[in-house]
């Protein structure tokens, strides 16, 4: 399988119509949290989603996946500076822009103990499962999910637990988990899906996959079983 799955294609620009769709050439999607700010754009020949997450309250940014198209991405920074960049993992569709990402805005970069190796900037912070990541005031939560990669992260922000916010990487999509290589890979990846997204977060958690349109907790659950079933 791909590492994505989409819908129709399409975008939304207003804060209060936020959709997720996205498309690459196209403007960027944003939408006003509790806390936080998310700003969704589509880059690069793989259809990448970049985040840029911002704190209301001390302005400062951090940039989940500098995927394709560094000027791209620097333009939705602007003048406002970047704190952090966190890498989701280290397949290449993921770090083309960040070399010149962290070159221009000298952010702190971020991924997993079992990927930082793999990517082609150093890392200068590593997380393990479960570390805090700040932007400003919002506090965001790394969640290891082995499988797609052996250090893919998600990213939790649950400022209100009862409507979550996730950042799934190429970990889990609408339609189904990210692509894997093997059974035993496919097998670590469904079981850390369950046990640690679709177990303890509920249905209205929101999903911001690596490619293509969002989804929700609550849409996804009712086809573990079948996502088992076929393998993929």
């Amino acid at each position: 399988m791909s590492d994505a799955h989409s819908d129709e294609a399409g975008a939304a620009t207003t804060t209060g119509d936020y959709t997720g769709k996205v498309t690459v050439g196209g403007p960027a999607d944003t939408r006003t949290l509790p806390g936080l700010t998310v700003t969704k754009v589509a880059v690069g020949p793989a259809d990448n989603n970049a985040y840029l997450l911002r704190c209301p309250v001390t302005g400062e940014q951090l940039l989940i996946d500098a995927a394709n198209e560094a000027d791209t991405l620097l333009r939705l920074i602007g003048d406002a500076g970047l704190a952090t960049v966190v890498t989701s993992h280290r397949h290449g569709d993921h770090v083309q822009a960040l070399a010149e990402v962290v070159a221009a805005t000298g952010a702190t970069t971020v991924a997993h103990a079992d990927d930082a190796s793999q990517i082609p900037v150093p890392t200068a912070r590593i997380v393990h499962d479960g570390d805090e990541i700040t932007v400003g005031r919002a506090t965001l939560r790394a969640i290891h999910l082995v499988g797609h990669t052996p250090g893919s992260i998600a990213l939790l922000y649950d400022a209100d637990p009862a409507a979550p916010h996730l950042f799934t990487g190429d970990c889990l999509f609408p339609g189904g988990p990210g692509r894997t290589t093997n059974p035993g890979e496919f097998r670590s990846l469904m079981d850390g899906l369950e046990e640690k997204v679709f177990g303890p977060l509920p249905d209205t958690t929101w999903i911001y996959p690596g490619h293509g349109f969002d989804s929700t907790i609550g849409t996804e659950r009712p086809h573990l079983a079948e996502w088992r079933a076929r393998g993929w």
